[in-house]
């Protein structure tokens, strides 16, 4: 009955395929090659299909372990007897094969690496409709224990890797949710793996993977922490590969869909992390401008504290240290304007959260309507697109709240406080109407401050307290509305008492 079943296979090939011996089983692998070649030249592909499904069904996916391996064999030569016509039966092909890479054997696994290999290589390019769960597939047998099954895998990957390389109809937009899931792997192998790809990828001038690096960014900042050298250095290959073409083209870079996940690894306890971050956050801050100014708080909070940093961090501090100036120099006087008067000034539904800046289109110009086509103000609702561009906000008290809460820190160092205080009185001369509301509950630890142990930190706390006291927003209060002007009242004499923490005028 078997026998009959099996055609149009030949007992005797039945019977060799299922033998324990590999050079009866490859006997048998030849003699399909011939009969499949025959149904090829006289285009009978239903008994090709006949063939394969026999081969999958009756021997890969059999319970008995040389019917298994006689499966693979078998399914090795048809592909080779079908040649460039394989692309026609390859999920029929592929898929006992890879079912065939989780057996309990390891030798069943090497040999379905090595028929998937000749499957592939015959293939070539018909192959990428099914690159994902190819590179499932091999993801998994790149961290097997087996080292024979290892470097079958690595062969196949290596030609996989050529295919892609060659290609040009690589379905990049398919694969970047299994290279998301994957990239969070914590074997080392895996890991090895993914990175390779994540070279190859970024290799190919055909392949854009900058549009989807905010998918993938945060995984790789985890893998820059392995505890291999050779994966840390490989990730930072990688990442200074991204980094350089961020530089070379920032128009297209979504800066503020990875903005905060840079914030995150700027507070990495890993040195390398930590620095690799900082230097990405210098970048992001001197190529994107003021679409960062949402993200000051944050910034602030990752930046602050390594500002204090001893000369074993120095590194870490130097570009901490430009990270902050950097951002400084983002806020201009038209942030203290109110925003209301922003609002009719920029389009309507101006977003105030930090999703304000999730379209690429929220770029640094800041455009406002005033300067923008007379015949759009006569059109509210047909704005064309190059004039959606959302006006940034600052965020000022989030940024007022990071301060305070690092002035209220004993803990922190002498430089961070000085920093701290020197944003004061910066956002203070830039923004004095909006930073007024904050005077009151800014004023107590100002004062607390004036018995610090550091003279420079003093000294700047009187500048920031002069500041406020000459402040010409303080000065219109009570005085009817303000019309705007600058002019600052006569020098304010501050007397610092001997017992410091009490002012008196």
């Amino acid at each position: 009955n078997a026998e009959r079943d099996l055609a149009p296979l030949a007992p005797s090939v039945v019977r060799a395929l299922n033998d324990k011996l590999y050079e009866k089983r490859k006997v048998a692998a030849l003699e399909i090659e011939k009969l499949v070649r025959e149904f090829v030249a006289q285009n009978n592909t239903s008994q090709i299909k006949h063939v394969i499904q026999i081969l999958s069904q009756e021997f890969a996916l059999s319970q008995h372990p040389h019917s298994r391996k006689g499966g693979l064999i078998g399914l090795a030569a048809c592909s080779i007897a079908l040649g460039k016509d394989s692309g026609l039966y390859l999920k029929e092909l592929i898929e006992p094969v890879l079912t065939c890479f989780n057996d309990a054997d390891s030798r069943l696994r090497y040999y379905a690496c090595e028929a998937l290999y000749n499957i592939v290589k015959v293939a070539r390019g018909s192959v990428l409709p099914h690159f994902n769960v190819l590179f499932d597939g091999l993801s998994k047998l790149a961290a097997d224990p087996d080292p024979n099954v290892k470097s079958g895998s690595e062969l196949l990957d290596r030609l996989l890797k050529d295919i892609v390389t060659e290609s040009n109809q690589f379905d990049l937009v398919g694969f970047i949710p299994l290279l998301r899931e994957r990239i969070y792997s914590n074997n080392q192998y895996a890991r090895q793996f993914i990175i390779s790809w994540i070279l190859v990828l970024e290799s190919v001038p055909d392949i854009n993977l900058l549009d989807y690096l905010p998918e993938i960014l945060d995984g790789l900042f985890q893998i820059l922490g392995d505890n291999s050298k050779e994966i840390r250095k490989m990730c930072e290959v990688a990442l200074g590969e991204f980094l350089k073409e961020i530089k070379k083209n920032p128009s297209s870079v979504k800066f503020a869909e990875m903005a905060n996940i840079l914030v995150i690894h700027c507070q990495a306890a890993d040195d390398l992390i930590q620095l690799t971050a900082m230097c990405w956050m210098r970048e992001f801050i001197q190529l994107a401008g003021r679409v960062m100014l949402p993200y000051s708080s944050g910034i602030l909070t990752a930046v602050l504290p390594c500002l204090s940093y001893d000369d074993r961090k120095k590194n870490i501090k130097e570009v901490a240290n430009v990270c902050n100036q950097s951002l400084m120099k983002l806020v201009i006087p038209e942030d203290d304007e109110t925003d209301e008067a922003k609002q009719s000034m920029t389009l309507p539904a101006e977003p105030t959260s930090e999703e304000s800046l999730s379209k690429p289109e929220a770029a640094s110009s800041g455009e406002s309507l005033s300067e923008l086509d007379v015949t759009a103000l006569n059109q509210p609702l047909s704005f064309p697109c190059s004039c959606e561009r959302i006006q940034v906000t600052l965020n000022l008290d989030g940024i007022v709240q990071v301060l305070d809460c690092h002035l209220h820190d004993t803990s922190i160092g002498m430089m961070t406080r000085i920093a701290v205080l020197k944003w004061l009185y910066h956002l203070y001369i830039k923004t004095p109407r909006k930073m007024f509301r904050h005077t009151d509950s800014l004023f107590p630890i100002l004062l607390r401050t004036l018995s610090d142990e550091s003279d420079e930190v003093i000294l700047k706390d009187l500048e920031v307290l002069a500041e406020i006291a000459s402040s010409p927003a303080g000065q219109t209060e009570g005085q009817g509305p303000s019309d705007g002007s600058d002019v600052r009242p006569g020098p304010v004499e501050l007397h610092v008492p001997a017992r410091a923490g009490q002012l008196s005028s």
